[in-house]
C-alpha cells in the first residue's frame, strides 16, 4: 500500500462517526463542566454544549442539545457576551440546514461525457494532483491558483494557504472576503497600521450618539441591532443610506443622501466640525499625524456644496454634525454600503478620520467600527495566507518571511517574497491564459461574483477546475471537473472570529454525510498525495494548527499567545485578541483597542488619509435611466441563499422569487404596479422581477436583493483602486414592464431567479 493511499485509509477510519468530536467529547465528560460527572464507557449522555453560530459575522453562541451525544436542536445561549440569548433565524435554522439531499456525499469527477460521476477518494485525489502538476509542467508553478472562504474555521484557512503557497508552490490564492471586507483591511492597515476592528459590541449599549453608514443592521446583523435596542443612554441614530431602510426607519436622524455621495457628505461634516472647532486639538497633536492637511482639504465642503452633491438640506448636516459634538461617547459604524464601493478605501477612512477628530476612539461606546459580513472573514484576513503573509505579515517583509519559516520549519525559499493576486486579478488571469487551473474552496464564485454572466464563461475556460464544498449543486459546483465533498459547520472543529476579534469554538455535533469530509482532513490527504506530507507533519489536528497560529500570532497585534487552548475559549465565552501570554491585558469579556491612544504606525499615531472623490463609473443614461443598489434582503437569507434555502421554515420568511423595489412615481410613469412581472436590463445582461413599489427607493434608483441567482447578471465589474473589493452597489439599469417574449423560458440565461 502506498504511503498516500495509507493516509487515505487512515484519515477515513478515523473519521467515522464518533457521537460528539474529540473537544466536546472531552468537554462533555469533564466532571462539572455541565454538571455530569463520569459516564459508563460507550454510553454518551444526554447533555447541552456550547459553539458559536456559522452564519455570520455577528458570532453567536449557541447552545447544541444533544441525546445520546448527537445534536438533536439547539437554542441561543443566554449567558454568552455576544448574543445574551438572541439568535436570528439563520441561527435557529443552524443544524436543519445540514440535512438536504443535495449534499455532497462523494467525490465526483466529470467524464468523457460530461458527467460528473462518483469516484473513490483515491482517485479523486490522484486526478488533483495528476491534472495540477500537468498544468504546473506545462505552463509554469504559478499558473494553478485557489480561491478561499470566510465561511471555514482558521486553522482550516491557515492549512489551505500554507499548503497552497508552501507545498503546491502557488503564488496565487485569495479568498471571499475580497467581496466584503478587502476595503476595510486596507482602510484600517492604510489608518491604523494593522488590521484592526477597535470596538467591542459592549459599545453598541455605551454609545449616546450611533451613526450607522451604508448599514441595514436590523436586517444584515439582527443581534448586533438588539444590543442597540437595550442601550439605557436613549442614543441619537443617525443613518446614512440612499434607501429607508428598517434601520433608517428606526432612526432618529436619517440622511437619505444619493448613492455614492458618501465621501462628499462625510467630508462636509468633518468641515463643518473644523469650522466650529468641535475638535479634539489635544488627542489629535498626541496620536495623529496629517490632520493639517486633511483640514486644508476638506475646506472646500462647504455645507452648500455638499448639499447640491448629495441632495441632503444644509440644516440636516449641520444637525448631523451637532449632535456628533455633542455626544459624549459617538460611535461610528460601516458596512457593505462603504466596502463595496469604487471607492470604498477613502470612504472608511473619512469616517476614520471623524472618529479621530473628535477623540471617539478608545473609549467605551466610541470607535471607527467596520462590521464584518462572514463568520470567520476575520479569521481570513488573519490566517488565510493569501494576500498577508500568515498572522498579518507581509510577503515582502524578509523578516517575517524568515520568522514564519522558523515557526513552520520550512524552507524560507518556498515562501512567495510577493503577496498573490487579488480575487478580480486571479479571474483576469485565466482570461488572459495565466491561470490554467483553480481550486474553489467554500465559495460559490459563479454566483457572488460581480458580472455573473463574464465569469461563468471565465471558469468555463479552465483546463481543471476543482470545487470543495458542502453541496454538488451550487452554480460553482456544476461548473466543475472534480468536486469534493466538504463537511460543515457541525459536523468539525476549529475556530471562527468575530467582527469583534473574538475567537469562538466549533464543534462536531452532527455526523457528516456519506464520505464527506472536513476541510481540515482534505487538505491533509491533497498535502500527502501531493508528496508535502511531511512539511505538514504536525497538523494532526485543528487544535494543534491552533497552537502554531499562536506561535504565529506572537509579537503582533494580533498576539493571541495567553490563550490556553479550546477549552479556555469554550469557558470563557469566546476571548479577544490581542490575548499575549505575558504584559497588561484586560481580562474583561470586552475588550477595545487604543485605550492609550497608540496605534500600530511606528511612530504610533494613527494617520489622516483622503482624496478627492471619484465619479461614478456607470452612471444612469437615457437608455439606462435608473441606477442599481443591491444588498441585503432579508434576515432569513444568507448570501447565495447555498445553505438558507435548504430550511423550509426560512424559506418561508423570504420571497421565493427575486423582486425588484421601485418608487411609486417611478412605478407610475412607467405603468408598473407591485407584483408584475417587470423586465431589469444592464448592458451586461437582463432579469425578469416581481416588481415591489415603494417609497423606501428614491426616484430613479432600484434595489435588487443579493441573494437570487439572477442579480450579478447585471452588476458592472469595476473595484476600489486600493483593496481591488468590488463595487456592487452602482450600475446603470433600465426597467420596463414584461412582454410575453420576456416571460419564456430562460430569456436571460438561467431564467429568474
Amino acid at each position: 500500500m502506498t504511503a498516500a493511499a495509507e493516509t487515505i485509509r487512515s484519515v477515513l477510519a478515523d473519521l467515522l462517526w464518533q457521537p460528539t468530536g474529540p473537544l466536546t467529547r472531552d468537554l462533555l465528560l469533564t466532571p462539572g463542566r455541565f454538571g455530569l460527572g463520569k459516564v459508563p464507557a460507550g454510553k454518551q449522555p444526554d447533555a447541552t454544549t456550547t459553539m458559536v453560530c456559522g452564519f455570520c459575522s455577528t458570532g453567536c453562541g449557541l447552545n447544541i442539545h444533544l441525546k445520546e451525544g448527537q445534536a438533536v436542536n439547539l437554542t441561543p445561549t443566554t449567558n454568552y457576551p455576544v448574543n445574551l440569548g438572541m439568535a436570528c433565524p439563520k441561527g435557529w435554522e443552524a443544524l436543519t440546514v445540514l440535512n438536504s439531499p443535495d449534499r455532497a456525499t462523494t467525490p465526483l469527477l466529470r467524464d468523457a461525457g460530461g458527467t460528473l460521476r462518483p469516484v473513490p477518494w483515491a482517485a479523486a485525489l490522484q486526478t488533483f494532483c495528476q491534472r495540477m502538476k500537468g498544468i504546473q509542467a506545462k505552463h509554469g508553478p504559478h499558473s494553478i491558483a485557489f480561491l478561499g472562504t470566510g465561511q471555514i474555521p482558521t486553522e482550516e484557512m491557515a492549512f489551505l494557504g500554507s499548503l497552497a503557497k508552501f507545498g503546491m508552490g502557488m503564488l496565487h490564492g485569495d479568498g471571499n472576503t475580497r467581496q466584503c471586507m478587502a476595503t476595510s483591511v486596507v482602510a484600517y492597515k492604510q489608518s491604523f497600521g494593522f488590521d484592526a476592528p477597535p470596538y467591542t459590541y459592549q459599545d453598541f449599549e455605551e454609545s449616546d450618539v450611533i451613526v450607522l453608514v451604508g448599514s441595514n443592521l436590523c436586517i444584515a446583523h439582527p443581534i448586533m441591532w438588539q444590543r442597540i435596542c437595550r442601550n439605557p443612554h436613549e442614543p441619537q441614530i443617525i443613518v446614512v443610506d440612499p434607501r429607508t431602510t428598517e434601520t433608517a426607519m428606526a432612526a432618529t436622524l436619517h440622511l437619505p443622501l444619493q448613492p455614492k455621495s458618501d465621501l462628499a457628505l462625510l467630508y462636509g461634516l468633518a468641515h463643518i466640525l473644523i469650522r466650529e472647532e468641535w475638535i479634539d486639538r489635544e488627542f489629535l497633536a498626541a496620536h495623529t499625524t496629517g490632520f493639517e492637511a486633511f483640514a486644508e482639504h476638506v475646506r472646500q465642503f462647504t455645507p452648500e456644496y455638499v448639499s447640491k452633491v448629495s441632495g441632503l438640506e444644509t440644516a440636516v448636516l449641520e444637525k448631523s454634525a451637532r449632535l456628533i459634538h455633542e455626544g459624549k461617547r459617538v460611535s461610528f459604524w460601516w458596512t457593505m454600503g462603504v466596502n463595496q464601493s469604487y471607492e470604498g478605501v477613502r470612504t472608511a477612512q473619512a469616517i476614520i478620520n471623524l472618529a479621530l477628530m473628535t477623540g471617539n476612539i478608545g473609549r467605551p461606546g466610541t470607535g471607527a467600527n467596520s462590521i464584518t459580513g462572514q463568520c470567520n472573514a476575520m479569521g481570513s484576513r488573519l490566517f488565510s495566507n493569501t494576500t498577508n503573509l500568515l498572522g498579518g505579515r507581509a510577503f515582502e517583509n524578509p523578516q517575517h518571511r524568515e520568522k514564519v519559516a522558523g515557526i513552520l520549519g520550512v524552507d524560507k525559499e518556498r515562501i512567495p517574497t510577493q503577496p498573490s493576486w487579488s480575487y478580480d486579478r486571479i479571474i483576469e488571469g485565466i482570461l488572459r491564459d495565466q491561470i490554467k487551473g483553480l481550486w474553489i474552496v467554500a465559495t460559490n464564485t459563479a454566483h457572488s461574483w460581480i458580472n455573473q454572466h463574464a465569469v461563468r464563461d471565465i471558469l468555463s475556460r479552465l483546463d481543471f477546475l476543482v470545487v470543495q464544498d458542502m453541496y454538488h449543486s451550487t452554480e460553482t459546483a456544476e461548473l466543475a471537473h472534480l468536486v469534493l465533498p466538504a463537511a460543515s459547520w457541525g459536523e468539525k472543529e476549529g475556530t471562527f472570529i468575530n467582527s469583534e476579534r473574538r475567537f469562538g469554538v466549533i464543534k462536531k455535533v452532527v455526523p457528516a454525510p456519506g464520505q464527506a469530509l472536513a476541510d481540515f482532513h482534505i487538505f491533509r490527504l491533497i498535502a500527502d498525495a501531493w508528496g508535502c506530507g511531511e512539511m505538514f507533519s504536525r497538523w494532526t489536528s485543528p487544535e494543534q494548527v491552533f497552537q502554531i497560529l499562536k506561535e504565529l500570532s506572537r509579537g503582533q497585534p494580533c498576539d493571541i499567545t495567553g490563550i490556553e487552548d479550546y477549552r479556555m475559549i469554550d469557558q470563557r465565552g469566546g476571548v479577544q485578541w490581542p490575548y499575549p501570554s505575558s504584559g497588561e491585558r484586560d481580562e474583561g469579556t470586552q475588550r477595545r483597542l487604543f485605550a492609550e491612544g497608540r496605534f500600530y504606525h511606528d511612530d504610533g499615531k494613527a494617520k489622516f488619509l483622503f482624496e478627492m472623490p471619484a465619479e461614478m463609473p456607470e452612471p444612469p443614461s437615457e437608455k439606462y435611466p435608473f441606477l442599481l443598489l443591491t444588498g441585503r434582503g432579508t434576515a432569513s437569507q444568507w448570501h447565495t441563499q447555498t445553505r438558507t434555502k435548504k430550511s423550509a421554515v426560512l424559506r418561508q420568511l423570504y420571497p421565493a422569487e427575486i423582486y425588484v423595489e421601485l418608487n411609486p412615481e417611478d412605478a407610475r410613469k412607467l405603468r408598473i404596479t407591485s407584483n408584475q412581472r417587470v423586465v431589469v436590463e444592464s448592458q451586461r445582461g437582463g432579469l425578469v422581477a416581481k416588481a415591489f413599489v415603494t417609497p423606501t427607493v428614491q426616484r430613479g434608483l432600484c434595489f435588487l436583493p443579493m441573494h437570487y441567482e439572477t442579480t450579478n447578471q447585471l452588476t458592472l465589474a469595476h473595484f476600489d483602486p486600493y483593496s481591488r473589493q468590488p463595487s456592487y452597489k452602482n450600475c446603470a439599469v433600465n426597467v420596463r414592464r414584461a412582454e410575453v417574449a420576456d416571460l419564456s423560458p430562460s430569456p436571460f440565461g438561467r431564467g429568474p431567479g
